[in-house]
């Protein structure tokens, strides 16, 4: 395997001492999930990384980056010891961003970092040798492990950055240094740290701190706050690049299926069309985006266009899967759509838009009639508004083409009471609630949204319906 790290680059980025040479292949911060030949970072959080150093070294570890020799240890072990491991992590990101010659873009947004984070994987990878974080290692530790994990010689690397109160993005974007910095969306999520969308606004733009001499920002055009983005964009003297309805990659027809979204988008003279393998218009936008990006970053726009039907979904976020429910039964499935990572009110909207053009399939269940059903789950992190903003969902207007809404959490219970009785389905406290009852809400032939924040743990509606496969 190719080394990442030796001994001596390591040291060098950190100015810590090493009790041994060594090289490394990876870099981790997970016993579970280590392999042999990487680096152990030994974070501190709910628990202290010091403490699994030696189960690391055990399974194979290179070295462990550490502040101390832990206890168990055994004193020829090779460990890279440095004053702080978290600011030992970012020295190392730092050297490893120093040292490569990759086409990097950072990508923010309150809505689809991940999707189209893995949207430009798909789209770069067949251009060049692309490197992306394989979760959504988006926060203060994120960043740099993604960085520290970074080939010196790959041509392309995607780098999410997220946030939950002020001031985060912009450092992570200066540790970055990006050559393209985009912005997916400005929507309701985080409210709670900030007094409104502008304050939204401000933050994700941002991302272009960071930005190289001659560096580009590549920004949604069809937001209410697209004049926040534009003008900070242009403070830091960034290339301006727009993308949307309006924008210079411009969003044109888009058609949507049970299985696809295809997409026809113009710059300039210039015509792409655009083929994902998932439904969804919000996904749409994300495709155009990253085409504006591949443009930027010099890559194949056209060829991107083309590599963007390998993509899919990561999960919870919009995937799709077929589940059995009636094995007696020909056909005795629903379709799940699995969208319980994460949930505010512009992506709320997006999904149900999706389960209203997704098609059940009549004659194959008890009640012989196939039904568009949504089981929602709280959204949070909203602020002094939520229970409005939970409550506003009922005007969505892809409501009006479903059967049921069943609604777990004491947020939802705003929209449950704000359902018309011909929607209203069962509301439940709690998602486990409501995942002990799913055997009886569902039935061979629907269609079925999952959705709701992380935190509201609508994901193990999720669990419960796959099980029901396995029964």
């Amino acid at each position: 395997m190719t080394v990442l790290w030796t001994s001596a680059d390591a040291v060098a980025a950190t100015g810590g001492t090493t009790t041994a040479d060594w090289q490394a292949q990876g870099v981790s911060i997970d016993t579970r999930t280590i392999q042999p030949g990487d680096l152990f970072v030994a974070l501190t959080a709910a628990r202290d990384g010091h403490d699994f150093v030696a189960q690391a070294l055990e399974k194979g570890a290179a070295a462990a980056l550490v502040t101390h020799r832990p206890a168990g240890v055994a004193d020829d072990a090779p460990l890279l010891i440095v004053d702080d491991v978290l600011g030992g992590l970012v020295d190392l990101a730092r050297f490893a961003r120093a040292r490569t010659a990759a086409r990097i873009v950072a990508v923010t947004g309150s809505v689809g970092k991940t999707s189209t984070k893995e949207m430009l994987r798909a789209a770069l990878a067949p251009q060049g040798a692309t490197h992306a974080a394989e979760a959504s290692y988006n926060n203060h530790w994120g960043v740099p492990l993604t960085l520290a994990r970074m080939p010196a010689d790959c041509t392309y690397a995607v780098i999410e950055i997220g946030m939950s109160n002020p001031g985060e993005i912009a450092p992570l974007s200066q540790l970055t240094r990006p050559h393209v910095s985009l912005v997916t969306t400005v929507a309701a999520a985080h409210l709670e740290a900030f007094e409104n969308l502008a304050g939204i606004a401000h933050e994700k733009a941002s991302i272009v701190a960071g930005l190289t001499a001659g560096g580009t920002a590549v920004l949604n055009a069809d937001l209410d706050t697209s004049d926040i983005l534009r003008d900070v964009a242009a403070q830091s003297g960034a290339e301006i690049v727009t993308f949307g309805t309006s924008g210079d990659w411009r969003v044109g027809d888009v058609r949507i299926t049970d299985a696809a979204t295809i997409i026809e988008a113009r710059h300039a003279e210039t015509a792409y069309l655009c083929k994902l393998s998932v439904p969804g218009r919000h996904f749409a936008m994300n495709a155009v985006a990253v085409l504006a990006v591949s443009d930027a970053l010099g890559a194949d726009p056209a060829q991107s266009a083309m590599n963007l039907g390998q993509w899919l979904p990561p999960q919870g976020r919009g995937t799709r899967e077929q589940v059995i429910v009636d094995e007696g039964q020909d056909g005795g499935t629903i379709d799940l759509i699995d969208d319980a990572f994460n949930a505010n009110p512009t992506s709320m909207t997006a999904a149900l838009e999706v389960l209203a053009a997704s098609t059940p399939r009549d004659g194959v269940g008890l009640i012989q009639t196939g039904r568009r059903i949504a089981i929602l789950g709280d959204m949070l992190e909203l602020g002094p508004d939520e229970i409005q903003m939970h409550a506003d969902l009922a005007d969505c207007p892809h409501l009006a083409a479903l059967t049921t809404v069943h609604c777990a959490g004491p947020r939802m219970r705003a929209l449950f009471d704000a359902l018309p009785a011909d929607l209203r389905g069962q509301w439940t406290p709690q998602a486990d609630d409501m995942a002990d009852a799913v055997m009886g809400l569902i039935d061979a032939g629907d269609v079925v949204l999952v959705k709701g924040s992380k935190g509201s743990q609508v994901s193990r509606v999720v669990d419960a319906i796959r099980k029901l496969g396995h029964r």
